[in-house]
Parts: C-alpha cells; sequence; structure tokens
C-alpha cells in the first residue's frame, strides 16, 4: 500500500542560508559583468613609459660616468703615489747605510759615538729633538740624521694620502656598482614594456623613428652654417661615425653613449674635454639662444644637463640617443634644450 506521508519541508534555517548563498552569487555574477576588463597600454603610451624610463637611465648613466671617471683617476694617483713611496724609501735606504758606515768608521777607529749608537736604536724624529744630543754629533752626521727625518716625514705624508685615496677608491667603486644597477634596471624595466607591444606596433614605431631621421637628415643637408675654428673637425668626426649602436659607458670607436661620442669626437680632434655631459657644460662658452648656435657647437638638454650632443644646423642636433638607438640627427626641439656650448 502505498504511503500517503507529507513530504518532509526545509527548515527556516536552511532556507535562509540558500537565499542568502543564491543572491551571494547574482550579485557576483553582476559585477563580473559590469567591470570593465583591464586594458592593454596603446602603443604610444608604452613609448611614452619607455621614453621616459631610457631618460631616467641616461641620467644614472651619466652618474655612473662620472663615478668611472673617478675611479679611473684614483687610480692613477695611487699608482703614482705608490711607486714615489717606493723611491723614497730606497733614498731614506741609502741615507740609513750611509749614517751606519759612519758609524762603522768610529767604531775601527776606537768606537760607536754614543749619540750615533742611540740613533741606531731609536726614531730619528725623537733623537733629533733632544736638542742636547746635537752637540755630540759631527757636523756631517747632523745633515744625515736631518735628511733622514725630512724623508721619513714625506714618506709618512705620502701613506697617508694613499690611504685616503683608497678608501676614496672603495666607495667610488660602490657608487659605481649602484649606478650600473640602477641603469640595468632601468633599461631592463624598459625591454618588458617594450615586449608587450605586436610585433605591428614594433615596426610602426621603427617607422616613425626613421620617418623623423630622414626629415631631420634632409634639413642638416640644407644647411647653410658648415662648421668652423675648433669645432669643425670634432663634429666631422662624429659624423663619421653615424649609424653607430648606442652603448651606455661607451667612448668609441664603434660605440657610444651621448657624452661618450663627444668627448671621442674632440679627442680624434686633438682637443680634451670632461667625459660627462654635466662637466662638459662647463667646458667653453655658453650659448643661450638657439639662433646663436653654431654647426659643431655642444648642445645640452634636461634641466640636470644629463644629454650632450652635437648642433648639426637648421634646428637639427647630432647624438647618440639612448639604448636601442644609433648615431643620428634629430630636432632640436625634441628634448628640453638648456644652452649651447662652443668650446
Amino acid at each position: 500500500m502505498a504511503s500517503h506521508r507529507r513530504p518532509k519541508q526545509p527548515s527556516r534555517t536552511r532556507v535562509t542560508v540558500l537565499t542568502t548563498a543564491a543572491a551571494a552569487a547574482v550579485a557576483l555574477s553582476s559585477q563580473a559583468a559590469n567591470a570593465a576588463p583591464s586594458e592593454k597600454p596603446s602603443k604610444d603610451e608604452v613609448k611614452a613609459k619607455v621614453d621616459k624610463l631610457y631618460e631616467e637611465a641616461e641620467h644614472a648613466t651619466e652618474k655612473y660616468n662620472g663615478a668611472k671617471e673617478k675611479q679611473e683617476k684614483l687610480q692613477k694617483e695611487i699608482s703614482t703615489i705608490q711607486d714615489n713611496v717606493a723611491r723614497g724609501q730606497e733614498d731614506l735606504n741609502e741615507l740609513r747605510d750611509g749614517l751606519g758606515s759612519m758609524a762603522s768608521a768610529q767604531y775601527r777607529s776606537g768606537g760607536i759615538d754614543p749619540s750615533v749608537q742611540l740613533f741606531l736604536s731609536a726614531d730619528p724624529d725623537d733623537y733629533l729633538d733632544k736638542a742636547s744630543t746635537l752637540d755630540q754629533l759631527s757636523g756631517q752626521q747632523v745633515e744625515a740624521l736631518k735628511k733622514i727625518q725630512v724623508k721619513q716625514r714625506e714618506l709618512a705624508q705620502q701613506r697617508s694620502e694613499a690611504s685616503d685615496k683608497l678608501k676614496d677608491l672603495s666607495s667610488t667603486r660602490t657608487e659605481l656598482g649602484k649606478k650600473k644597477s640602477e641603469v640595468q634596471a632601468k633599461l631592463a624595466e624598459a625591454q618588458k614594456l617594450l615586449n608587450t607591444l605586436t610585433a605591428a606596433e614594433k615596426a610602426a614605431l621603427a617607422e616613425e623613428e626613421a620617418r623623423a631621421t630622414r626629415a631631420s637628415e634632409r634639413a642638416v643637408l640644407g644647411s647653410t652654417a658648415p662648421a668652423t675654428g675648433r669645432a669643425s673637425s670634432a663634429y666631422a668626426a662624429a659624423q663619421s661615425v653615424i649609424g653607430s649602436p648606442y652603448v651606455y659607458g661607451a667612448t668609441g670607436p664603434s660605440s657610444f653613449d651621448c657624452s661618450g661620442l663627444t668627448s671621442w669626437a674632440f679627442a680624434q680632434a686633438g682637443i680634451a674635454i670632461p667625459r660627462t655631459s654635466q662637466a662638459q657644460a662647463n667646458a667653453g662658452t655658453r650659448i643661450y639662444s638657439q639662433s646663436d648656435l653654431q654647426v659643431g657647437d655642444l648642445v645640452i638638454f634636461y634641466g640636470d644637463l644629463h644629454h650632450v650632443g652635437f648642433y648639426a644646423g637648421n634646428g637639427q642636433i647630432l647624438h647618440a640617443p639612448r639604448t636601442g638607438t644609433v648615431v643620428r640627427y634629430e630636432s632640436i626641439n625634441n628634448m628640453p634644450f638648456q644652452f649651447g656650448v662652443r668650446i
């Protein structure tokens, strides 16, 4: 016989829980439907961010260049001091040998003078300070002692100077490492952004740069103000390496950074200028109006003076722009111009 028992009804608590869960699910579904999907940055947005990173990398590069230049200078100075100390020690040994010979002669003739004997086992500085002992020495011995005293003081001063420079060298090497890491981090971040672009977007950016370069080349060809004077040979040297890649810290002859190009070019003309853009900014006469610039003048950019190139005429410059580019012509208006420098 079939059962007519009524089905068991869900409890009020169970109904409440199910209702709440269903409402939450509906709400989440609604939020997901209404939420805007994350948008991929456009080609132009990526370019703007990458350009900013490259600018920051170049700023760090010039700091790196400055630390590297200081390191090389300190190494040369330390080497010179160490050579001087070595030669000074030889001179001191000869002076001491000479005084020892006097003592030997005295010994053979009847015994070592007590004052000389005391010197041979004591510090000449301390010994000479005892003025009463000078009366016991011959004039020749006094002169020898004084020479030894002077030489010892010179050596002590040189050793102290070398020690200070070695400490400075150590801190400079630390700074060099930090700046190198900073440059590499900026470049890696820029490359990561570039990798988000499609092949078509990368090709479009490359074509935009190529068009701009061709326009600059045409403007330079139309220039009526050739380089003259001391800058002429330097500018010609820079022109001879158009197409060479930008590499941070490089000073030629096959790759360059911005100040590496300008310092190398002037070196080919037999003119020494500082290594970094900030130092090059103070290497000659400043020209503040673009209309007064001459072909071959250095041109300095950005408020912190971290970029430099050559003025090429008709509002164009010749420079090593940044990582991923080559030595090329470009409009002077692509960066914040500060002033020119006539060497």
